[in-house]
């Protein structure tokens, strides 16, 4: 592997944490806006041998998922803010970047956590 690969994976890496922090801003941001599904909003289709309990099911789902979602982002917008990258304070020369760590965890960047978090939502 060249310097120039190395390189241009750590930028690409970089970018992938930026790029989950603005999708899950996105999806925060819409759930936000979104109208509170209710039992007299929620135009659920009928199902083949559709019963009172799915119904009910059905509607507390929706009923709560705007909620739900936006914490969900919260705690994704959380993780990301504690799982970035810092400089590992390693020497360097060149136009080779100096290592860097993750802030949270320690681990070379980038880290498990935002790796997987990018492949999940890729």
């Amino acid at each position: 592997m060249s310097l120039s690969d190395i390189f241009a994976s750590t930028t690409g890496q970089l970018d992938d944490h930026e790029r989950l922090r603005i999708y899950v801003e996105g999806i925060r941001e819409r759930a936000a806006k979104a109208v509170p599904w209710g039992p007299d909003t929620v135009g659920l289709p009928a199902q083949a041998g559709e019963n009172a309990l799915m119904r009910i099911n059905d509607i507390a789902f929706y009923a709560n998922a705007r909620e739900e979602i936006i914490s969900f982002a919260d705690f994704c917008l959380a993780l990301l803010d504690s799982h970035r990258p810092r400089d590992a304070g390693a020497l360097s020369s060149g136009r080779v970047t100096p290592a860097q760590r993750c802030r949270c965890c320690m681990l070379r960047w980038p880290c498990p956590t935002v790796r997987e978090m990018a492949r999940l939502v890729d």
